[in-house]
């Protein structure tokens, strides 16, 4: 009787710990596969700003001469 409580208790321990896996095992897939779609080539941070900066730069003398043609017309 012994014996056959614990062969239902390991029994049932296995079971949980295939069930564990699988999910691990599923989780780890739908992550790899989230990971092939990202981008491959990044962009640095300082670039960004430097890059955000050049065009803030260009719109600002932009709306500059439009402010002086206004008040010239």
């Amino acid at each position: 009787m012994e014996q056959q409580l614990l062969n239902i208790l390991f029994g049932a321990a296995l079971a949980v710990a295939g069930w564990f896996a699988r999910e691990l095992w599923s989780a780890v897939q739908e992550l790899k596969s989230d990971l092939s779609r990202l981008p491959l080539v990044y962009v640095a941070k300082q670039d960004y700003r430097d890059d955000t900066k050049e065009i803030k730069d260009m719109l600002n003398k932009i709306f500059d001469k439009l402010d002086n043609k206004q008040d010239k017309g």
